[in-house]
């Protein structure tokens, strides 16, 4: 069976594909000059298509946002180029011939081209030049051009046909000495360890000028196989270098430590060219004066050569000693870089390569918008499989990304289990689908400590908006993701302007719940629990108000959610306990009749803090209670959230502690939690007692009655919650419930109120 095609597959594939055409282009152009190459017009042809073929790689490494906004300019650079050589490649097509020298229709564009691949290299970022480094950067290229040009006007025009044009021969010339001029132009690039393109791509751009020097040498000097053979060759090899360069550039995105150590060699022969044309000048001089002086002339001259000669062999040494220095320098700075802008775990980029890249995108006005993902339930999977198993989990959904991403699209690991994909687009309709297609990505099994996981996320996604900055975006992004948390996990939410503002209202609201604490602005009711056979009072569950002074009632509905989020239910629910078991404590001082235990809601942020245990024994203590007068209600959810949880539901169930499961029936895993889990009470969740009285919901019914014959044969409580008619209390008692709350029996009551149903004795349900 096939294996599928991975992301890096495709792009490794579109990658070639240039490269490929620009390949069989050139060897159809020596097959062509092999076998028949009397039809100019068919070699002539192969320079469009290859130089195309390089137009096309380079216009498509400039898309990739992996690179930073400098190394895709420089190939968007390289692109404009290629477009100047392609119009001179079509004129050459249009003008085909083997005469001597360059038409000046061709050399105009060549001309241009290669002066825009100078602008391309020598834009490339680099340390602040001072005065003195841009002399020395100038006078090494007056040196490189005045030597090319001597040669050119005292050697290879000469050589020339007596019959060749001066125009045709020194505009070959002249792109001679561009290309020369070119060649120290990636020198001065190739010396920048800021530049940051891959060190191969660049000795391979350099196939560009060597072919603009030799080929207009031969196009001047050369004999008329030799001068066709370049003229059809030379835009074939300038295209294959395009194509090979950005191959090479997209192939080490994959490895970019390799790149960064591979840019550090080899980079001190560039900086010879100007040696190299001192040299070449002195050998013009030595020849010229062997000729046409006297030997006293002569040998001052050669005197002089000698001094340069010197000259130039001390500066190779201080040049030497210079890169030595430099190199261990170099490699520090690309590490520290690649550090900097890398995540070690999952070698993505990080938050701040990713901001960079988002604001680079925001600040050129391209499309834009951020996807953050967060693994649902990593806590409980790294709690339970342990860190190791944790951090293996997170290295594979960063290669999952990473393959599943498209060519243009940016993955990264902001931290945690919170990675991002950057989307180069602004339609809401693109961001969908590509955030639907990264969580299928993420939806199959992972295979982690000899284990396979199914793994599940919830993502936010935000569209960069006009204006807004990266950190903006970001936030936007944050705030659409705990949306989708909220809206039940394994999903994804679109950023709304209305969700800031919740957000805010939240905010606002916390810190208004957090005063409110401080204040004592909240109060308890207490739910009655009746005993469904003798219709006397058999407990009281404690729930939680807020009376705002400004906004009046608040729902526990609306504040409650705010106060997990925030943190502060677990302050919140130190007071709800605390003053509870207090209120019990004065009931069964003031009342012979007060009810045994009082049932406390409790958060599972709460269960997570390590000194829980301590502190309901602590309240135990203080108010003069057993754990025999203390009932804590739990929710599903809560009791499969992690082994300290679990941990310390134990600890208090062994205290002597009663735990009730609260709205049984509603999670996903009931039963199985009924033989892990110590519970003592069983609360059926309000939306199977509804309905439950006329029959007409049979699942209801059956469920209903399912939980009462569970709690019989465990010998649990079981408690049904929500009566509102005579009609249900009577049905749910006939289906086996010994106790129940609800709206028929008795509305939450304050402390007063509950405590004179406690002083009738008995009290029956009315």
């Amino acid at each position: 069976m096939r294996a599928p095609e991975t992301a890096g597959d495709r792009h490794r594939a579109g990658g070639l594909m240039p490269a490929a055409v620009a390949v069989a282009v050139t060897v159809a152009v020596l097959v062509w000059l092999v076998v028949d190459p009397s039809v100019l017009y068919l070699g002539y042809a192969s320079g469009p298509v290859a130089i195309a073929a390089g137009v096309f790689a380079c216009q498509r490494i400039a898309r990739k946002v992996q690179l930073s906004r400098t190394i895709r300019a420089f190939w968007r650079r390289l692109e404009h180029a290629g477009v100047c050589l392609l119009v001179g490649s079509v004129i050459s097509v249009v003008r085909a011939n083997n005469n001597t020298g360059l038409s000046p229709w061709v050399a105009v564009p060549f001309l241009g081209g290669v002066i825009m691949l100078m602008v391309a290299f020598l834009c490339l970022p680099g340390p602040k030049r001072t005065v003195i480094a841009w002399v020395r950067a100038g006078l090494d290229g007056a040196t490189v051009a005045v030597a090319s040009g001597l040669i050119f006007w005292y050697a290879v025009l000469d050589l020339a046909p007596s019959d060749t044009s001066m125009t045709s021969r020194t505009a070959a010339a002249i792109v001679g000495v561009g290309g020369t001029l070119l060649l120290v132009a990636i020198g001065k690039a190739a010396a920048r360890p800021e530049s940051m393109v891959h060190p191969a791509a660049l000795r391979v751009l350099t196939i560009a000028p060597l072919t603009a020097i030799v080929g207009n040498v031969l196009l001047i000097a050369g004999n008329d196989w030799s001068r066709l053979a370049l003229s059809v060759l030379a835009m074939p090899l300038v295209g294959l270098s395009f194509t090979i360069g950005a191959y090479l550039q997209l192939r080490a995105l994959t490895a970019e430590e390799h790149a960064s150590q591979a840019a550090l060699t080899h980079r001190s022969l560039f900086n010879l060219l100007p040696f190299v044309a001192v040299t070449a000048t002195a050998g013009l001089v030595v020849t010229v004066s062997a000729q046409e002086m006297t030997d006293k002339q002569r040998t001052v001259i050669i005197g002089a050569v000698l001094i340069a000669g010197f000259v130039v062999a001390r500066q190779l040494l201080s040049l030497r000693e210079n890169s030595v220095a430099l190199s261990g320098i170099r490699l520090q700075q690309a590490e520290l870089e690649r550090l900097a802008l890398s995540d070690t775990l999952t070698g993505l980029p990080n938050r701040a390569r990713f901001s960079s890249v988002l604001a680079e995108r925001i600040a050129a006005h391209l499309p834009a918008s951020a996807m953050l993902i967060d693994i649902d339930d990593f806590k409980m999977i790294n709690d339970t499989l342990g860190p190791a198993a944790g951090d293996q989990l997170l290295f594979q959904v960063a290669q999952r990304l990473r393959q599943r991403c498209e060519i243009d699209e940016l993955p990264a690991r902001l931290g945690g289990d919170e990675f991002a994909v950057l989307l180069p687009v602004d339609e809401p309709e693109a961001a969908e689908a590509a955030v639907a297609r990264v969580l299928l990505a993420l939806s199959d099994p992972f295979r982690v400590a000899d284990q396979t996981l199914l793994v599940h996320a919830s993502a936010g996604i935000a569209l960069a908006g006009t204006g807004e900055s990266a950190d903006e975006v970001l936030r936007n992004a944050d705030i659409a993701m705990y949306a989708a948390k909220e809206s039940g996990k394994a999903s994804w939410v679109r950023f709304e302007p209305r969700m800031r503002q919740d957000m805010v209202n939240h905010a606002r609201l916390a810190s208004e719940l957090q005063n409110g604490i401080i204040r004592g602005e909240l109060r308890l009711l207490y739910q009655p629990v009746f005993d469904l056979v003798t219709g006397r009072l058999h407990g009281a569950e404690a729930l939680v108000r807020w009376q705002h002074p400004t906004r009046g009632f608040v729902s526990p509905g609306e504040f409650i959610p705010v106060a997990e989020r925030s943190g502060l239910i677990v302050p919140l629910g130190a007071w709800v306990l605390r003053e509870a078991c207090e209120q019990l404590a004065r009931w069964q001082r003031e009342f012979p009749n007060a009810i045994e235990a009082v049932n406390v809601n409790v958060a599972v942020r709460q269960l997570r803090e390590t000194g829980f245990v301590d502190q309901v024994a602590a309240v135990l203590s203080d108010t003069g209670l057993t754990s025999r007068n203390l009932i804590l209600e739990v929710t599903e959810s809560s009791v499969v959230d992690g082994w300290q949880v679990r941990d310390t539901l134990q600890a208090l169930h062994d205290m002597g502690i009663q735990l009730a499961l609260d709205d049984f029936g509603t999670g996903q895993s009931s039963l199985s939690l009924l033989r892990a889990f110590p519970v003592d009470v069983l609360k059926l969740d309000k939306s199977f007692v509804d309905g439950v009285a006329d029959g007409a919901d049979r699942g209801r019914l059956a469920v209903a009655a399912a939980v009462a014959q569970l709690a019989e044969h465990l010998q649990l409580k079981a408690v049904a919650e929500g009566i509102e008619s005579l009609d249900q209390l009577e049905r749910l008692r006939h289906m086996g419930y010994r106790y129940g709350q609800g709206f028929f029996m008795a509305k939450p009551l304050p402390a007063d109120a509950c405590g004179a149903l406690m002083a009738a004795d008995p009290v029956r349900a009315a």
